[in-house]
């Protein structure tokens, strides 16, 4: 069986879906493709499905919900599901080549070769590397991961990160229905979690490209979670054990 796996949440990205399915589909080493898609009106889970034909659906799977229930138990959703198929190296990518499928080669190297728990493709290791993102917008993520290392302690340059690689063991250990956040605000939480049980978790750096098709799914609720949500996870961590078994 082959160990990797990518999970894809999707949700209205028929411009983009076939082209990244096809390119994850492309790399060696074979990496598996789980898409979660949100009930898309555009068809994505139905082209995905398509797809299945050609590559066959015990290498790419797609979990199909009803209406948009936020990114965050989209990969709930996705870690229960290849955690019971049994993969051993589970990566978070997004479906809209921001996150260049090129890279999940070397996160899958950092954690299977170079001893890492997690490894986060990192848009602030070496500097910014973003490109076609507005200043306000790269300020805003820059100083946002500085406001979340300066209230939870986090040694991780880049804490926002969607681009992960996890060990199966990490996900086995968190609760993971704890998790409490469902938009970007839940990809700190899963950071934090991970270092807070003594995770080895790494940064490779990667260079961030914005969207050129379909629509960003960030909003002003989004990132008032994120910004509130970091004290809120601090605080409760106080009262919480990180026991590994």
């Amino acid at each position: 069986m082959n160990p990797r796996i990518v999970i894809i949440p999707t949700y209205n990205e028929i411009e983009n879906i076939e082209a990244i399915i096809r390119k994850v589909m492309s790399l060696e080493p074979t990496f598996d493709l789980l898409i979660v898609d949100d009930g898309s009106p555009d068809g994505t889970g139905l082209k995905v499905k398509q797809l299945q034909t050609e590559f066959g659906s015990s290498r790419l799977h797609i979990q199909e919900r009803k209406g948009k229930l936020g990114l965050g138990t989209a990969y709930i959703h996705g870690f229960k599901y290849t955690l019971n198929l049994g993969y051993e190296y589970i990566f978070e990518m997004d479906a809209d080549f921001s996150h260049n499928p090129d890279d999940l080669v070397n996160l899958y190297n950092a954690c299977a070769n170079e001893g890492a728990d997690m490894a986060i493709g990192s848009r602030y290791i070496n500097g910014v590397n973003v490109v076609n993102w507005p200043m306000s917008r790269v300020l805003m993520s820059y100083f946002a991961g500085y406001y979340v290392r300066f209230i939870t302690g986090i040694p991780i340059m880049d804490v926002t990160a969607g681009f992960k690689c996890y060990t199966a063991k990490v996900l086995k250990t968190i609760n993971l229905d704890s998790i409490k956040f469902v938009g970007y605000a839940f990809q700190v939480e899963m950071k934090f979690t991970s270092w807070k049980y003594g995770f080895k978790i790494v940064e490779v750096p990667i260079i961030f490209t914005d969207r050129t098709k379909g629509q960003s799914k960030m909003s002003a609720n989004i990132f008032r979670e994120a910004i509130l949500g970091v004290i809120q996870m601090k605080f409760n961590s106080f009262f919480k054990k990180y026991n590994r078994e």
